[in-house]
């Protein structure tokens, strides 16, 4: 398999789980700006949506969206728990988390990534987030990881985009850093950051 990646982005998620899953894999790193990758290749041509992550498998079939790739990894790597059963309450569970984080914060930070957006619209769009990591927090409450004590595919994509929350400065509830900070600790996901130089 292939995954289609530029450093920091959300492909860092599925970049997570593929290493926690241990799945063979290859990275191709994507110029957004270009649409190219580092060979120089069209992006477009992989993924005509222009964005990251693209997984590639070994057929040439592409799958593309974050949410819908680490279920997938997750499932073709059952031993790793990184994922509920398909058809029980707790996948749908998963996907629940999946869906929130990618529609009330992962969207939101488009504001923010956006260098022509008024300040007064970037200071909205932080407050918003704020309160939707407050939410997290609640639910998260004194669980290691948001599906209980098993490190899941949610936790690696709410990872990613705490770390946009970081970087933009967004308040974030002390027991969530923590939370952040567990994540960031595990030797996989460091694994995945040192190969998109961001450890």
């Amino acid at each position: 398999m292939k995954l289609y990646y530029s450093p920091g982005a959300c492909s860092l998620s599925p970049h997570i789980v593929l290493c926690e899953a241990g799945l063979p894999h290859s990275m191709v790193k994507v110029d957004l700006k270009e649409k190219k990758t580092e060979t120089g290749a069209d992006y477009s041509a992989v993924n005509p949506k222009g964005y990251v992550p693209a997984l590639e498998m070994d057929d040439g079939a592409v799958l593309t969206e974050g949410p819908a790739i680490v279920q997938f990894l997750a499932d073709k790597a059952p031993a790793s728990h990184l994922a509920p059963a398909n058809g029980s309450l707790e996948r749908y569970r998963l996907q629940e988390w999946l869906t929130f984080i990618g529609t009330e914060l992962h969207k939101q930070f488009s504001n923010l990534f956006n260098p022509n957006m008024p300040d007064a619209i970037k200071a909205a769009t932080k407050d918003k987030i704020a309160g939707r990591f407050a939410l997290v927090e609640k639910k998260l409450g004194s669980q290691d990881y948001l599906m209980g004590k098993s490190f899941s595919v949610a936790d690696a994509y709410l990872f990613t985009v705490m770390r946009w929350g970081k970087k933009f400065e967004v308040a974030m509830p002390d027991a969530l850093l923590k939370y952040f900070d567990r994540v960031a600790a595990r030797p996989k996901v460091q694994e995945a950051l040192k190969a998109e130089g961001l450890a």
